[in-house]
């Protein structure tokens, strides 16, 4: 008969306003449950601060201990129940099934939220502000300003909500929105509406044709545990912390052992656990300490899709590889120049499954706000390397502020103040 719903997912919030909360997930497994899982926790704007893993193969129960990173946005604790819920798989005999709350596959409908409003500086981090307060993920958009200072913004959105209750549809949760909108921008909104895109909008990704040049730097430089991506990075951020990953096939029977040790970030579970899923490796048992002088150390029990511990030295060391990788350097910024202007470029890699990192664009747009920096046009766009899968973010700067992006110095600390708000640092 399995356990109730209700137990599936529990949440105890800590007694003081500094206690971790604790999530517990309790369920039958599947593969990528434990990154889906991470994945709406960092939607969320929570920072898993210890997490334990188990699974059998079959259930699997995992504990989170999670803070908020900021404590600007209302986090709706019910709601990250429901999300959480929606791709848990269900612990109930069919008769109880109910397909709102588990095991719907289908992809939510993408609207068009048309905002047309005065330009001023911040404007575009605080639409998303509120944009991400209502549950919204933003899959496309096109910001643009017109020469009479006017912005028009035009977000290809989904209603994270819509995973578990389907709500965007209603006239109701539309009309709300844009009046929400409308009350907290009052005097410098013109204009705005919400509907559905249409069917080019919504099963088609546009994707980024990039200046070979710029593509090579931001996609194509050789990692190690010592450099960091490209020059630009090595000028702008202290050299990144070594990752460590150790190999052990003596100790269980049954799993292979990565011991781990790296420099804690903002969505490092969730980067390891990406990685594991996108290379199709099962993950059996996870430790996940606490942050000891800015450092993690984590124990992964791993295996092949067989259930047996992997032997192959050529697949180990390509796992190994692709985890320093992500550890390290899990999102790429460079800043080049695009004819005559300023261009931010912020490059994430893409889940197999087609979704993109969650909050980098809320993130980025406030490191610009508080580096006081206007966007004068933005979008979202795909790029295809050999490999895998970008999302990349192009954002052309107003180059009427007092940062001169003309000097190296100035670009390099634009570009590590979007780093280190990217991992939290």
């Amino acid at each position: 008969m399995g356990i109730p719903a209700d137990d599936v997912v529990l949440i105890q919030q800590g007694s003081g306003s500094n206690d971790p909360t604790v999530v517990t997930v309790n369920c039958p497994d599947k593969s990528g449950l434990g990154c889906d899982l991470c994945r709406i926790i960092l939607e969320f704007g929570l920072h898993i601060t210890r997490a334990d893993f188990q699974t059998d193969g079959k259930w699997c129960y995992i504990v989170f201990w999670v803070v908020q990173c900021s404590n600007s946005l209302r986090l709706d604790w019910d709601s990250l129940k429901d999300r959480l819920l929606s791709v848990s798989p269900p612990c109930l005999i069919p008769l109880y099934y109910d397909h709102k709350l588990n095991g719907s596959t289908a992809a939510p409908s993408v609207y068009l939220l048309k905002f047309c409003c005065v330009g001023r500086k911040g404007l575009l981090h605080d639409i998303t502000e509120v944009l991400t307060e209502l549950e919204f993920t933003i899959q496309k958009l096109k910001v643009m300003t017109t020469p009479d200072e006017k912005v028009v913004d035009l977000f290809f959105i989904t209603d994270g909500r819509s995973l578990s209750r389907e709500l965007l549809h209603t006239k109701e949760r539309r009309d709300n929105t844009c009046g929400y909108l409308c009350d907290v921008f009052k005097e410098y909104c013109i204009n705005c509406e919400l509907q559905l895109a249409g069917p080019e909008c919504e099963n088609q990704r546009t994707f980024s044709s990039l200046p070979l040049a710029v593509a090579e730097e931001l996609f194509s430089c050789e990692l190690s545990e010592k450099e960091s991506c490209t020059q630009a990075l090595r000028k702008a951020t202290p050299p990144p912390k070594k990752a460590i990953v150790t190999v052990d096939n003596l100790l269980s029977p049954a799993h292979t052992l990565l011991q781990i040790q790296c420099f804690d970030q903002k969505g490092l579970f969730y980067d390891i656990l990406r990685t594991s899923k996108d290379l199709n490796i099962q993950v059996a048992y996870v430790r996940f300490s606490s942050n000891i002088n800015g450092y993690r150390d984590m124990d992964l029990f791993i295996r092949q899709t067989d259930g047996k511990k992997i032997v192959d030295p050529k697949l180990l060391a390509d796992f190994c590889s692709r985890l320093k990788e992500e550890m390290l350097h899990p999102l790429r910024v460079i800043i080049t120049n695009r004819g005559p202007d300023t261009e931010l470029l912020v490059a994430n890699p893409v889940e197999l499954c087609g979704r993109g990192r969650p909050r980098v664009f809320y993130d980025v747009t406030l490191a610009l706000k508080k580096l006081g920096i206007c966007i004068f046009s933005a979008e979202i766009a795909r790029h295809s390397t050999q490999d895998r899968q970008w999302e990349v973010y192009r954002f052309l700067l107003d180059e009427n502020c007092d940062v001169p992006f003309a000097s190296v110095q100035a670009r390099n600390q634009i570009v590590g103040r979007i780093r280190r708000t990217l991992m939290g640092w």
